[in-house]
């Protein structure tokens, strides 16, 4: 059994170290190591902590003895009343396939970030892509090649908000 909840700032360096670990285990099928260490190097405690006073970050806690097992957030694309962001998705190695990916997204899209927003954009690793395809996000502007970051760009509408705003 699992347990959401609001990321806590205290989380923050469990966090970083959940990160590193699926990015070091998982990503390195799509990434070198040289790539994912520098890419971590903005991903540590203090980042997060910065990111979660801008966004809405989310955890999953493994019930039985509450560790982070998962993770995910939310915010404004580029500061945008209109559109979202979603950042930092990742689940531990140890418990991929067990539906949890899905599960953080489904949180997402319950936020208000989510609900008020026409567009949704992700920013998608090599590694993530099809995971994201399956939750309904599609090329941005069909464009199908990684940029100059290594990644997607995927976006999904939210035609519940698009209703809102008209």
């Amino acid at each position: 059994m699992y347990k959401v909840r609001k990321f806590l700032n205290t989380d923050a360096e469990v966090v970083a170290q959940l990160i590193a670990k699926t990015m070091r285990i998982t990503n390195i099928k799509d990434y070198s190591i040289e790539f994912i260490e520098k890419d971590l190097q903005s991903l540590k405690a203090n980042d997060l902590i910065e990111r979660a006073s801008q966004f809405h970050c989310y955890v999953i806690e493994n019930s039985d003895d509450s560790a982070i097992i998962a993770v995910g957030s939310i915010g404004p694309f580029w500061g945008s009343q209109t559109e979202s962001s979603l950042f930092n998705i990742f689940v531990d190695p140890d418990y991929q396939g067990h539906g949890l990916g899905r599960k953080i997204i489904e949180i997402l899209e319950t936020d208000e970030y989510f609900l008020r927003a026409s567009r949704i954009e992700i920013p998608a690793s090599k590694t993530a892509l099809r995971f994201y395809q399956k939750m309904g996000y599609n090329f941005k502007n069909g464009i199908d090649t990684v940029d100059s970051e290594e990644l997607y760009r995927l976006e999904k509408f939210n035609s519940a908000a698009q209703r809102l705003t008209k």
